[in-house]
């Protein structure tokens, strides 16, 4: 973090001593005394320049057979955490929610340190829901994958605003920094739907809120909000990322997927006329996609996608379901009769059907290609309904044809693959399929080279980063909230 104050801090007791100096004199009075002198370091210096530390020690005394603990903290406080014009007045600082909580930083610790037991037990308590939740449905190693993905999704999160006007503002963390990039959330969005669904709006909500402001002048929907965390300054220019048919997809389906959730079809109406303006492009684009790049851009772009085109025609049918919940059932019947005819041409298109076995393909018409069909994954979350049975039963038999030792490859240009979109697939499969995409993930997060936080993008033979010449080794990043794909379905498994 480049701007605000650190404060580490542990309650006040009879054997509390602190010390700040270089580290080898901080750790040299303690382990020669067994406490620190309260001495304070003045000199300020750069960081490798005798190393600057600072210490705290307690005292327990002798311990009898009770236990003894100290709650040591480390705390962030940044009042004013994002740049976002949320008034439509300009780009001004917005508060972190906490900040309008608390008078000052004190208060605030103060709160932590009183409140430590409730917050602690509630850490307990959703560690057990996770537990109990993830076994039953994928078993213990299940559970390996989804208990790393937790805290690493919630910690790129910035809540910010009011109470009576809360946002979620989101980092794409290992990349370039953008925020709430629209096609960094929709992965991750199993795991919001999982935990609260209303908080789910809160991370589209800045992205609807850009563009109902005007401050978005294209068709079709924004790639994200801001270029660098923590500027979410828009694009007034009209100029970003161009994911058109991604982008758009995502939107409706995310969109619907909160409403259905929630109930709340006041959201849908609120933002109806966007929905809608994005279903356009949809219409116009999805069935015979145009050279462009989808969420996977590393990859490169690609005419006529075949999993690209399938996200926009399911994004048409959920554009459908919108309309007839909000009480529009003309636009409801037109998106419907298009979004069936275009998903029985896309069969014709985007299906190798003489392949051995048959397989949907990378690319229209490139039989000796195949890819992970993840956006089918969006057709049973929101009950669209559209996409035949035999379509996931064909990829479901199909995936553990072309499994390495440490997953299926995202599509055949290289071996590369990311995991969240495996989780994807393995929650609209066959049990013993979706028991392979869990194993080999599991396998992996166990043998792995890669070090540091868990990376979504890896090598399905080596185990280790993805080994292309330009490529980051992503780290960090939320989209492993996509992990809770069969936790956030009412069914997993191939629908019925």
């Amino acid at each position: 973090a480049e701007w605000g104050e650190w404060y580490y801090a542990v309650s006040n007791s009879n054997g509390l001593t602190h010390m700040s100096g270089a580290d080898g004199d901080v750790r040299s009075k303690f382990t020669s005394t067994g406490a620190l002198d309260n001495s304070a370091d003045p000199n300020f210096r750069a960081i490798n320049d005798r190393y600057p530390v600072f210490g705290l020690s307690v005292d327990y005394g002798s311990v009898g057979t009770s236990s003894v603990n100290s709650v040591f903290s480390l705390f962030l406080s940044q009042r004013d955490s994002i740049q976002f014009d949320d008034t439509g007045s300009g780009v001004q600082p917005v508060q972190s929610l906490w900040a309008t909580q608390y008078a000052n930083d004190l208060d605030a610790l103060s709160a932590l340190y009183g409140n430590f037991r409730d917050v602690f037990n509630g850490c307990v308590s959703l560690d057990s829901k996770v537990t109990t939740d993830a076994v039953a449905a994928g078993g213990q190693d299940y559970l390996t994958i989804v208990s790393l993905a937790v805290r690493q999704m919630f910690a790129a999160f910035q809540v910010a605003g009011t109470t009576a006007n809360p946002y979620i503002f989101m980092k794409e963390i290992s990349s370039n920094g953008n925020m709430n990039t629209v096609d960094v959330i929709y992965p991750l969005m199993p795991a919001m739907l999982y935990f609260n669904p209303s908080w789910f709006k809160l991370l589209l909500n800045p992205i609807f809120q850009v563009q109902d402001d005007g401050q978005w002048l294209q068709p079709y929907a924004i790639h994200d909000i801001g270029l660098h965390f923590p500027n979410a300054t828009g694009h007034a220019d009209g100029v970003d990322g161009y994911y058109p048919l991604e982008e758009c997809g995502n939107m409706v389906i995310m969109a619907l997927a909160y409403a259905q959730k929630t109930g709340d079809t006041g959201y849908l109406s609120q933002h109806y006329a966007l929905l809608k303006q994005w279903t356009g492009f949809l219409v116009d684009m999805a069935l015979i996609p145009a050279n462009q790049i989808s969420t996977d851009d590393f990859a490169g772009a690609l005419t006529n996608q075949t999993d690209l085109a399938l996200k926009g025609i399911i994004g048409i049918q959920a554009m459908s379901v919108i309309a007839n919940m909000t009480g529009n059932a003309a636009d409801g019947a037109n998106f419907s009769s298009i979004a069936t005819s275009y998903i029985a041409q896309w069969q014709n298109l985007g299906i190798a059907q003489n392949a051995n076995p048959p397989h949907t393909t990378l690319s229209y018409g490139q039989n000796d290609t195949h890819g992970l069909l993840y956006n089918l994954y969006a057709d049973a979350l929101v009950q669209t309904h559209l996409v035949p049975r035999s379509v996931y039963e064909m990829q479901s038999d199909f995936y553990p044809t072309v499994a390495n030792e440490y997953g299926v490859p995202l599509d055949t240009r290289h071996v590369y693959s990311k995991n969240d979109w495996e989780m994807w697939c393995a929650a609209i499969s066959n049990a013993d399929t979706r028991s392979m995409f869990i194993g080999t993930l599991a396998k992996w997060i166990g043998a792995t080279s890669t070090g540091g936080p868990a990376t979504d993008l890896f090598d399905t033979v080596t185990g280790g980063y993805a080994q292309q010449a330009g490529l980051p080794a992503f780290q960090a990043r939320p989209v492993v909230g996509g992990w809770f794909s069969l936790l956030a379905l009412n069914a997993t498994g191939i629908p019925a």
